[in-house]
């Protein structure tokens, strides 16, 4: 039995994934799919982009939660960073796998403050606050410092224009061996470009339809 499989976890995770596919968004659907996806490659205005998906879940799928939970607990991590926290999901499937290592922290980071209220709320009601941190605001700030001096793993679910950036903040902190899972990917071809590039000191593959899973060598 683990942390994610048992209550009260379980059967909050299952509510919350039936919550979010419900969700719709009046300001994103007034927006052409021109531009979205315009706002979806911009480096300077994915703020405006995240004010317009405030009431979107956004959730990783229930797969990919579950690749979370076992890449963690297969890695024992204990210093988890996550870009785009949104309601929480992510995080629940790696706070459980912290728990079910013995403990540790993951240090998230959202720009909506209605979305840090309510995913603190599910931390609370899933058993998990006490191994969660998450900062709010514009990640550049929040995870330029105060980070742990060695990271297991990170998880890149936010802006997608800036994963190379976030990755630039917290990479110093990868530990040899430490994971890094990028959700979809497609968006961020800068990206990808750089942890496929041997030089830079990646192992790097994509994975299911649209992640990237590179771990940081020695």
């Amino acid at each position: 039995m683990t942390t994610l499989t048992t209550e009260p976890l379980a059967s909050l995770i299952e509510r919350l994934y039936t919550q979010a596919s419900a969700a719709t968004s009046p300001m994103l659907n007034s927006v052409s799919g021109e531009e979205r996806e315009r706002l979806m490659h911009s480096k300077t205005e994915y703020l405006k982009l995240y004010e317009m998906l405030k009431d979107l879940w956004l959730p990783v799928s229930r797969d990919t939660g579950k690749l979370l939970y076992m890449l963690a607990r297969n890695i024992k991590a204990k210093a988890i960073v996550e870009f785009g926290t949104s309601f929480g999901m992510s995080a629940l499937h790696l706070a459980a796998a912290l728990r079910d290592n013995g403990g540790g922290v993951l240090i998230g980071s959202e720009f909506e403050l209605s979305k840090v209220e309510m995913a603190r709320h599910h931390f609370v009601e899933g058993g998990v606050s006490d191994l969660v941190a998450i900062r709010q605001g514009d990640a550049l700030v929040t995870l330029a410092s105060d980070l742990p001096e060695s990271i297991d793993l990170l998880l890149l679910d936010g802006a997608k224009a800036l994963y190379g950036d976030v990755l630039s903040l917290v990479e110093k902190h990868l530990k040899p061996g430490a994971l890094v899972v990028a959700d979809n990917t497609d968006y961020c071809p800068e990206y990808l470009a750089y942890v496929r590039a041997p030089q830079n000191g990646y192992l790097s593959v994509p994975f299911a339809d649209d992640i990237e899973l590179s771990m940081r060598l020695g």
